[in-house]
């Protein structure tokens, strides 16, 4: 006879409150492990540094997921697509930190073609500006001739990034974000770089699945270490200053 379904309800009153442990979350759909809470800062922190994380449509209540196999970047230079690796080489863009999140975060929510609406609704998209504010959030800026072609934001709790979204409005512009933001995350000693569900377009830039088990132990030791609170610049060899950068 088959398990029950178990899904854990979380009250939206208490931010406070523990989450299961996420080794119980349901196998289909893959990952799903507790309904209801809130966004707020506290809560958002206690989530990830548990290897969980919020994803729902904006019609409906918050849900909560730490999907078996989870899906990552290797930080290592070797698992960089020669293709990236021409792309980064070119010179007609710059690329930058923490410069325009509202921006980056917006053109995430945005409409995507033969997408109908998005899953980054008001509530997800203030929930992240308000970790930003705190120092949590980061985003990474694409730019050509002063305008933003792609970016990605996430999450970083010690030495862990946990990628939420981007967005490409020109050839590359998504992959050169990635292609910085993990390099940048390599020289600053980073352990883990999570993209938490898979995609072809994600394998083909070099993310590898890795069993939830081993990603949870992952996520304790990381999070365990320093963090890099408040507004994040590069501080490697990105190219920033060649060209005119738009503002936010």
């Amino acid at each position: 006879m088959d398990s029950p379904v178990r899904l854990y309800w979380l009250d939206p009153r208490d931010p406070t409150q523990a989450f299961p442990d996420p080794r119980l979350a349901m196998k289909e759909p893959n990952g799903l492990l507790a309904i209801g809470g809130d966004l707020s800062v506290q809560r958002l922190i206690r989530a990830y540094s548990q290897g969980i994380f919020p994803w729902y449509n904006p019609d409906e209540p918050i849900l909560w997921w730490s999907p078996d196999p989870r899906v990552v970047f290797p930080l290592d230079d070797s698992s960089t697509p020669r293709t990236v690796r021409r792309l980064a080489a070119r010179n007609d863009y710059a690329v930058t930190l923490d410069r325009a999140f509202d921006q980056v975060i917006a053109a995430c929510a945005a409409p995507r073609p033969n997408q109908r609406g998005t899953w980054l609704g008001h509530e997800m998209q203030r929930a992240y500006r308000n970790l930003h504010d705190e120092g949590y959030a980061h985003s990474v800026e694409v730019w050509r001739d002063g305008a933003l072609i792609g970016g990605l934001y996430g999450l970083a709790l010690g030495r862990a990034f946990f990628g939420e979204s981007m967005f490409s409005r020109s050839s590359g512009g998504s992959k050169l974000a990635i292609h910085w933001i993990r390099r940048q995350l390599r020289h600053w000693n980073f352990d883990l770089f999570d993209c938490q569900v898979g995609s072809e377009h994600l394998s083909l830039l070099g993310a590898r699945d890795m069993p939830r088990e081993q990603f949870i132990n992952r996520v304790h030791l990381a999070t365990s270490r320093g963090h890099r609170r408040g507004p994040w610049r590069f501080d490697i060899d990105a190219p920033a200053s060649a060209l005119h950068v738009g503002r936010s």
